[in-house]
């Protein structure tokens, strides 16, 4: 048997059985198998990857891992509602280049597109921008393959609890093979980057988040430094004059070679001497994030990642933000950490997921990074306190030490959910440790 590990490289596994599929009906016959297969205890359980990107073990399993990688493309355009369905292991990164024949968009991206469109919804993927909701709202259909084996189809008009929960599914209520999005015309981000005085930043936060299309920054612990990300959306071929995409030569400079290598051999220094990370983060505040760009959409959301860390992020009302971020910065000091990582803020519309993180409410988010070396766990916990203590929801596929009673006030429509569970997977084919801890 195979090792498999995600994306962080630290959750690992061995499958019984790793399946390639090109076609929805292997993936029908894989599941209709494991359905019929021994008692409840002994019974063949199935698991889909995608790219392996989350934090958390919610890919993890024992049983039979199928990887997505062969159903990839665009199936279908409807130029007229601007919806287009994609296979489920399409990547988030491939996704623009096969739009833009049809002029087309998503309507908001995360800082990461490494992730298959499949996977990202079901985590709750999200960007940021208080007017837009996560990835997963942009989805207007889904095709599954159930615990039964039978391939369903739903939407809004269509089975729809079964739609409302698996937008954000955690890989619970069936294998999806296809994904049909609300996309939006091709439009321009104008982008400004600027360090601006934390304190400033907390104080101005709701403002900047209800009259920027998409507004966020970055704190690096031990400085009084906030770097702040403000996108203005426009039209193709508007926005202000002689705004330029960024040089072959800027983009080497600040997000490879700064942004990626330098933070790099930073970390790994750091790593080994941590009383250095305050003068460290110091200079890192200096040298990250002065600058005014305009381009595509998908070229200003997602930045390229090649550190490797581990993360937990929570939602929380938005209101909640400046004073968790205080709480924050107070626990570390007390605690006498050393934090080399940037904490980042970010916001999204209110949804009606059911386990979607921003459910019922404008949302806010906090997330904190641990370099791959650097035990994370202390620190980790330590925040969660607060974040729980502010009505946090962590995001699925990020670092939390919650368990499925915790979750009964978190998720007013936990029941739905739970409903839609049981008639989808009765038999509980897709289970593995990971929702075995958290919903059942």
């Amino acid at each position: 048997m195979s090792e498999w590990h995600n994306w962080a490289g630290d959750q690992r596994c061995r499958p019984a059985q790793v399946l390639h599929p090109s076609t929805v009906g292997e993936i029908s016959a894989v599941v209709e198998a494991a359905a019929a297969s021994g008692s409840p205890l002994a019974k063949t359980t199935v698991k889909a990857v995608g790219a392996g990107h989350s934090f958390t073990d919610i890919a993890l399993t024992s049983g039979v891992q199928v990887r997505l990688d062969g159903l990839s493309g665009l199936l279908s355009v409807d130029r007229e509602t601007r919806q287009v369905t994609l296979a489920a292991g399409t990547r988030l990164y491939q996704i623009p280049s096969l739009l833009q024949p049809y002029g087309l968009a998503l309507t908001n991206m995360g800082d990461i597109d490494r992730q298959s469109i499949a996977g990202a919804i079901s985590t709750g993927t999200h960007g940021t921008g208080l007017a837009f909701g996560g990835i997963s709202t942009q989805v207007v259909g889904l095709a599954m393959v159930i615990g039964t084996g039978e391939v369903v189809h739903c939407s809004a008009s269509e089975n729809p609890e079964l739609f409302s929960a698996a937008r954000v599914g955690l890989g619970a209520l069936g294998i999806i093979v296809a994904v049909t999005l609300q996309c939006v015309p091709a439009f321009t981000l104008h982008a400004v980057e600027r360090p601006e005085p934390l304190a400033q930043v907390l104080e101005e936060f709701l403002e900047h988040q209800r009259n920027t299309d998409h507004f966020e920054f970055y704190w690096f612990p031990h400085t009084e430094v906030a770097l702040t990300k403000s996108n203005t959306r426009y039209a193709l071929g508007q926005g202000p004059t002689g705004v330029k995409p960024l040089s072959t030569r800027a983009h080497l400079v600040d997000d490879v070679l700064v942004s990626n290598k330098l933070f790099s051999a930073l970390c790994q220094v750091t790593a080994k001497v941590p009383a250095a990370i305050p003068r460290v983060n110091a200079m890192a505040s200096t040298l990250i994030g002065n600058r005014e760009f305009a381009d595509a959409s998908h070229k200003v959301f997602a930045t390229e990642r090649t550190v490797r860390f581990r993360e937990m992020e929570y939602a929380m009302p938005l209101p909640e933000i400046p004073g968790v971020l205080a709480e924050l910065n107070t626990m570390i000091n007390r605690r006498g950490f050393t934090i080399s990582f940037p904490v980042e803020v970010r916001s999204a519309a209110a949804d009606d997921i059911p386990l979607s993180t921003a459910y019922g409410r404008e949302t806010g988010y906090i997330a904190i990074h641990q370099h791959l070396k650097t035990d994370p766990f202390e620190y980790f916990h330590a925040a969660e306190e607060i974040f729980r203590a502010h009505g946090g929801r962590p995001h699925w596929g990020k670092w939390h030490f919650l368990q499925s009673s915790d979750f009964l006030d978190l998720y007013p429509a936990l029941h739905l959910f739970g409903r839609v569970h049981n008639t989808v997977d009765p038999k509980r084919v897709f289970r593995n440790t990971y929702l075995d801890r958290v919903i059942d």
